[in-house]
């Protein structure tokens, strides 16, 4: 699959933000992972045309 180097990429930054206690970020690129999924899977995939949820902001 053509796509398969950005899935590789995703992975490496997942584990690099569980290695180095980054929870916020793990949580971000596991979302992202999935939509990347999705979307190369085909746009028949429900999660593919699922928008990001916005972190919210902190004070």
């Amino acid at each position: 699959m053509r796509h398969d180097w950005i899935l590789d990429v995703l992975r490496d930054l997942l584990s690099y933000a569980h290695r180095n206690d980054l929870p916020a970020l793990a949580a971000r690129v596991e979302q992202t992972l999935a939509v990347a999924e999705a979307e190369i899977a085909g746009p028949d995939t429900p999660a593919a045309a699922a928008p990001l949820p916005r972190p919210g902001r902190a004070h």
